[in-house]
């Protein structure tokens, strides 16, 4: 049975940093494409950012550009999501997301696995 396990969320300030941790259990973890989503109260589940098998490709939300960087190591099935300049509309829980696919992009129903999600809260 395939499990995914998110850390590293937490309490930060506005222009602030956190990095995101996703450890996937299972010997295939180096054949799913993974992706980041997020859901902040009364809102829709809403696709942040994904990364291919070999971590070759990668495709991002418009609005985490240039400040969010998806990565991961498949020597440790993790996958990573490296937050900077974060903002107070970033608050949300944060979920990990796995795929049998080599690559997905943002549709939910792209993906097969899902973590319980970690907290980001960023304050003004």
């Amino acid at each position: 049975q395939v499990q995914l396990v998110e850390s590293g969320g937490g309490l930060v300030q506005a222009g602030g940093s956190l990095r995101l941790s996703c450890v996937v259990s299972g010997r295939t973890f180096s054949s799913y494409a993974m992706g980041w989503f997020r859901q902040a109260p009364g809102k829709e589940r809403e696709f942040v950012a994904a990364i291919s098998w070999s971590g070759s490709f990668t495709y991002y939300a418009d609005f985490v550009k240039g400040r969010f960087t998806i990565s991961r190591d498949n020597t440790k099935n993790t996958v990573y999501l490296q937050m900077n300049a974060l903002k107070p509309e970033d608050t949300a829980v944060y979920y990990c997301a796995g795929a049998k696919r080599d690559f997905a992009k943002g549709e939910l129903y792209a993906y097969d696995y899902w973590g319980q999600g970690t907290q980001v809260t960023v304050s003004s």
